[in-house]
C-alpha cells in the first residue's frame, strides 16, 4: 500500500515538473499551433499522395517540442535561478531547435495545414510585400551573422542580463528574440533551395558558419575562465541548486562555448551534403540527357 502511495506520488511529482512553472499564452499557442498545423499538413499532403520524409517530421517535432521544454515546463525555473541552465535554455532556443526546424524544410507542410480561407486571404500578397524588405534585411548574409552572434553577447552584458532575469516582461523579450533570430539564422543557412533557386551561395554559408565561432569560442571561453562572478544576478535571486557561484558559471560559459560551436561544424557537414547532392543531380541529368 505504502509503495503505490509513494509511486503516486512519484508519477504526481514528475507531472508537476512538466507543467509550466510561470505560465506564457505566447509560448504556450506557438508551439501549439506550430504542432498542429504541422500534423494537419501532413494529413492534406498524405491524402493528395505527397509524401513527407519521416526524419523531416521528426526533426521539426523535435525542434518545436524542444522549445516548449524549456519555455512551459518546470526547466523555466531551473533557467531563471541557475546560469548554466539559463545557457542550455538559449542553446536550445537559438540553436538546437531552430536548427531541426530549419532541416526539416516545413513550410509546405505549414501552408498545406492552414485553413483554404487563410491560405486563399486577399491581403496576404501585401502582407508579405511589407514584410519582404525588413526579411531581406535580416537574411543579408552580412547582417544575418552579426545579429546570431550580437544577440548572445548583447543579452550577456552583466548589467542588461541582470535587468533581464528581473523583469518578466524583458526576459521574455530576450527569449523571444532568440528564438527568432535562430530561426531566421537557421533558416537561411540550411535552406534546401539550390543557388539556382534562389537559396544563398553554399560557399557563402560555410563562410558564415566559420565566421560565428571565434566570437562565441571568445566569450564562452571569458565566462569559464572568468576567476570572478560575473553575473551576479543568481546570488541576489539565490540559485536553486547549492552549486558554486563560479562553477555554475564556468559551465555556462563551456555551454556557450563547445555545444555552439559543433552546431556550426555540424551545419558545415550538411551544407557539404546540399553540395554533393547537387553534384549527383547535375551527373544523373547529364547521363539522362547527354550532349549531342
Amino acid at each position: 500500500m505504502s509503495g503505490d502511495g509513494g509511486r503516486a506520488i512519484d508519477f504526481e511529482d514528475a507531472l508537476g515538473y512538466l507543467l509550466p512553472w510561470e505560465f506564457s499564452l505566447t509560448w504556450s499557442a506557438a508551439c501549439l499551433m506550430a504542432i498542429l498545423l504541422y500534423l494537419r499538413g501532413l494529413r492534406q499532403r498524405r491524402l493528395r499522395g505527397d509524401a513527407t520524409g519521416v526524419r523531416r517530421s521528426v526533426a521539426y517535432l523535435l525542434g518545436v517540442a524542444a522549445t516548449y521544454v524549456v519555455t512551459q515546463t518546470h526547466y523555466d525555473y531551473l533557467a531563471q535561478y541557475m546560469f548554466f541552465t539559463h545557457r542550455a535554455q538559449h542553446l536550445v532556443l537559438h540553436h538546437a531547435a531552430p536548427f531541426l526546424i530549419a532541416l526539416a524544410a516545413p513550410l509546405p507542410v505549414l501552408a498545406d495545414g492552414l485553413p483554404a480561407r487563410i491560405r486563399h486571404f486577399p491581403g496576404k500578397g501585401l502582407a508579405v510585400d511589407l514584410l519582404s524588405p525588413l526579411y531581406r534585411l535580416l537574411q543579408h548574409p552580412l547582417i544575418a551573422p552579426v545579429l546570431f552572434v550580437g544577440l548572445i553577447y548583447f543579452w550577456l552584458i552583466p548589467e542588461i542580463h541582470f535587468d533581464a532575469m528581473l523583469s518578466a516582461d524583458l526576459y521574455q523579450v530576450m527569449n523571444w528574440s532568440m528564438a527568432l533570430d535562430g530561426l531566421l539564422f537557421w533558416w537561411l543557412i540550411l535552406d534546401r533551395r539550390t543557388p539556382q533557386q534562389g537559396g544563398l551561395g553554399y560557399g557563402k554559408r560555410i563562410a558564415i558558419l566559420l565566421a560565428v565561432i571565434p566570437p562565441q569560442i571568445l566569450l564562452g571561453a571569458y565566462i569559464a575562465f572568468s576567476r570572478e562572478v560575473i553575473f551576479d544576478v543568481y546570488e541576489v535571486c539565490g540559485r536553486a541548486w547549492p552549486l558554486d557561484p563560479l562553477d555554475d558559471q564556468r559551465l555556462g560559459g563551456l555551454i556557450t562555448w563547445v555545444p555552439a560551436t559543433m552546431m556550426s561544424a555540424i551545419g558545415v557537414l550538411i551544407i557539404l551534403s546540399f553540395l554533393f547532392r547537387d553534384a549527383r543531380n547535375e551527373d544523373l541529368a547529364r547521363a539522362n540527357h547527354p550532349v549531342q
